[in-house]
């Protein structure tokens, strides 16, 4: 029987709204999965929000899931965990973690969610698409043992890279932001913060993540002869001024762009997408991984919640967005 579902749509450029839909029983090889969390990834979603997708971006930045198209309706998200309630057999009952939009129920292949181990939480597994962006970054990156690393931005997905580049042997870590409340979450993974004025140079590697151009410039700045930024901000349809005029080109500097919608060079012959995201699921065993979870609102506030994070009113890394039960229903005849 098909079963009415409430979802997150963009109508337009600033305007969101919740939508009833109907969700098709689950046919061969797919799931009817039931939200119990998603979660807002603050800089994309806000960009989609404010209409901010350059229309020649639109295809590629195409959710997996999306449906509409920009600048809107459009419905957009690919941070949600649920269980499993009916479809293939061996994941019913099961937690998984799905790249899909803010929906109470849907349906999708099987083969498109990964479950969740055991060690984490559903409101922690979340965060899986946002450390599956780290670790396509540090793919791309390639930091070697006793680095001298920046990682400039302190945002959702800065933050996530220092928290992996935490575990590598002999690095120094060095979490860059302008906000000093993010000493906390620096501190809680065991690697060093500094203001951009306070940030120690001589870095080999340099990951941007403060989607600013002075974050970019202050990233080159911080790197030594022959080093890399690793630039993994989304500037969508904002320019960007870029100092190539200065030390770029006497230092021999680099600017290698990372992106998580196809998987790293460095790895893209031997593993898969969802072999990625099984990997960020593992990592998120780590109870540490908490500090970036910066607030919580039910299903019901998206609308009124997206609009004060795309105006700057409410401070985020990842805000969790928590789901009823009884959000849906059977929709008969």
């Amino acid at each position: 029987m098909p079963v009415r579902a409430r979802a997150f749509w963009l109508s337009s450029p600033g305007h969101g709204e919740i939508r009833t839909v109907t969700v098709p029983p689950p046919g061969e090889d797919e799931v009817l999965v039931r939200t119990v969390h998603s979660a807002v990834s603050r800089g994309t979603e806000t960009l989609v929000f404010r209409g901010g997708v350059p229309p020649g971006q639109h295809q590629a930045m195409r959710a997996p899931f999306q449906e509409g198209e920009f600048p809107g309706p459009v419905k957009y998200g690919y941070l949600n965990v649920g269980v499993v309630e009916s479809g293939t057999p061996e994941l019913v009952g099961r937690t998984v973690f799905c790249l899909y939009p803010h929906q109470t129920r849907y349906v999708v292949p099987a083969h498109a969610v990964v479950p969740v181990p055991d060690g984490v939480p559903p409101a922690r597994a979340v965060l899986a698409g946002v450390v599956e962006t780290a670790v396509n970054a540090l793919w791309d990156a390639a930091p070697l043992v006793g680095d001298r690393i920046a990682v400039v931005g302190g945002g959702m997905v800065g933050c996530a890279v220092a928290a992996v580049l935490a575990r590598f042997p002999g690095v120094r870590v060095q979490l860059v932001d302008t906000d000093p409340s993010r000493a906390a979450v620096a501190d809680a993974f065991g690697v060093g913060f500094a203001s951009p004025d306070g940030a120690a140079g001589g870095c080999d590697l340099v990951v941007h993540a403060s989607a600013t151009s002075d974050g970019l410039a202050r990233s080159l700045e911080l790197l030594v002869p022959d080093g890399v930024v690793v630039e993994l901000s989304w500037y969508g349809n904002r320019p960007v001024a870029v100092p190539l005029g200065d030390v770029f080109h006497s230092r021999r500097l680099t600017v290698r762009s990372s992106q998580v919608g196809s998987v790293s060079p460095a790895r893209r012959d031997r593993r898969s997408t969802r072999d990625r995201l099984a990997l960020a699921l593992e990592l998120l065993t780590d109870a540490r991984f908490e500090t970036l979870i910066s607030g919580e609102s039910g299903f019901e506030q998206l609308p009124q919640l997206l609009a004060e994070l795309a105006a700057g009113e409410r401070a985020a890394l990842c805000h969790r967005i928590r789901y009823d039960q009884t959000e849906s229903d059977p929709a008969g005849e």
